[in-house]
């Protein structure tokens, strides 16, 4: 286990360290939640573009109990291993550039494991309308990428954080499957 920590901490030393100041604010553009809405907006349009009103609201209600749960699960991770954060680690810190702190835990990564997991759900209905869906994938390498970049996460955070997004964004789609087919319109 010390193995895989220190190949970790040399993993976030290598990424973090590609950064520059010039760049910085680039990342702490990415990082934030708000400056995605206009991708998001998108995806909603071709969403109801092709599933009509009725079946959009429950996606809605799919990928707000999506995101509720995921987001809780993370926390109760966080505090369960109490891992700090690369920059509050006091073996890393010096070494890292620290672009943004924050004082709550690290292990694993809110940002990767619900930009994962509404990705995973999207892309399971997506893929069935659209050849390039693949393509949203995109979202979650971004975003989470920003976390390294900025010192607030560590690779093996954002790595669990995108299993855990890919399990509940595939569990979340299979259950709003049977609901839409049960319940919905037939698409």
């Amino acid at each position: 286990m010390e193995q895989l920590i220190e190949l970790d901490k040399e993993l976030l030393l290598f990424l973090n360290n590609l950064g520059s100041e010039q760049w910085d604010g680039f990342w702490l553009f990415v990082t934030k939640q708000f400056y995605w809405s206009p991708l998001f907006a998108i995806i909603f349009y071709f969403l109801i573009k092709k599933i009509g009103w009725k079946n959009f609201g429950l996606v809605v209600v799919f990928l707000s109990l999506l995101i509720l749960v995921t987001d809780q699960m993370t926390n109760v991770f966080k505090y369960s291993f109490e891992r700090l954060r690369p920059c509050n680690d006091t073996t890393v810190k010096e070494y890292i550039r620290v672009v943004l702190e924050r004082k709550s835990f690290s292990f694993f990564s809110g940002h990767a494991s619900n930009s994962m997991a509404t990705t995973t759900f999207f892309f399971l209905i997506f893929r069935k309308y659209y050849k390039f869906a693949f393509l949203l994938f995109l979202f979650p390498l971004i975003f989470a990428y920003s976390r390294i970049y900025l010192g607030l996460h560590f690779p093996s955070d954002i790595v669990t954080g995108y299993l855990f997004g890919i399990f509940t964004g595939a569990l979340f789609y299979r259950i709003y499957s049977y609901f839409q087919q049960k319940y919905f319109v037939e698409l």
